[in-house]
């Protein structure tokens, strides 16, 4: 029998309540179980607004030891409970260091380890550079109950080495947490097309289903251009074609969830030869931060 995987991903708003952003992300991971997901994604940072938009040393508060978090303390007994596998996106701190990471949670509520975000934005309305370090723990994969699986933060889906060298490490699907929108500097740009093209193409030349979920709504800031930052959703689901398995608007909340089928897509990955022609010894360039 084929090795069939179902993933999800959830859309929703958040607030300053970092209990109630819980209950919320408990609920719609509740509703996505009850449909049969197995994978379910949470989006980036779900545990109280997306406080990068401003620099302010208040929000180091808000920052937990990853062990100790409270929304992986109130995920990983609710994963168990249900038998999924939930990636929760956390602010962590580690001693004096801060960190945008990923603790994910196997289906028996195990806490398989963690990711800390690769690459790290510091633009206007993304100044995660004043909270986070670059990342320490290289890209990571999860052999998880239901297949292996790879997972980046935000920014670093933009990268296909990201991607790439997940693949090479055997994943079976990428998923990406993300919070992105408006863009404070130019309010005509609008990156919701690009930010999903990015992963599309990932799927494409990984041979692998990609999963992005991001948080929707108008999260109100004094003083911040237009009043505040509004969020675009646009979740999806890409299967290994790139096509668009499942998908929300910019306003929807809720689950959305699609099968894939791993056996299928491990013969499809070989056939394409994507892998067997793949040239490191002309990659050279990629490793050099100022190539010729």
């Amino acid at each position: 029998m084929s090795r069939i995987l179902k993933l999800a991903a959830i859309q929703a708003s958040f607030g300053d309540d970092m209990a109630a952003n819980i209950a919320r992300v408990a609920d719609l991971v509740r509703e996505a179980a009850a449909g049969g997901a197995q994978v379910i994604l949470p989006p980036e940072l779900f545990q109280g607004p997306y406080f990068c938009v401003e620099q302010h040393e208040r929000w180091f508060a808000t920052a937990y030891p990853w062990r100790e978090h409270p929304c992986v303390l109130a995920l990983a007994p609710l994963a168990a409970e249900l038998g999924v596998v939930i990636p929760v996106s956390i602010f962590e701190r580690e001693g004096p260091h801060y960190f945008n990471s990923v603790a994910m949670i196997d289906a028996d509520g195990s806490l398989m380890g963690l990711y800390r975000k690769s690459h790290i934005p510091d633009g206007p309305g993304y100044m995660e550079k004043y909270y986070f370090r670059p990342g320490d723990t290289g890209f990571k994969v999860w052999d998880t109950r239901f297949g292996r699986i790879g997972v980046g933060i935000c920014w670093d889906q933009w990268y296909p080495e990201a991607a790439r060298a997940m693949a090479l490490m055997g994943a079976e699907a990428l998923l990406y947490p993300t919070a992105i929108g408006s863009e404070p500097h130019d309010p005509t740009l609008d990156t919701a097309l690009p930010w999903r093209r990015a992963m599309q193409g990932h799927a494409v030349s990984n041979v692998i289903p990609v999963v992005g979920a991001n948080r929707t709504g108008f999260e109100a800031w004094p003083g911040y251009p237009s009043g505040g930052q509004r969020f675009y959703g646009s979740s999806f689901i890409s299967d290994h074609r790139g096509d668009l398995a499942a998908q929300f608007g910019p306003d929807d909340e809720g689950v959305i969830a699609t099968e894939v089928d791993l056996d299928f897509l491990r013969t499809h990955r070989a056939a394409w030869g994507f892998f067997r022609d793949r040239r490191p010894d002309l990659y050279g360039a990629l490793s050099s931060p100022r190539p010729a």
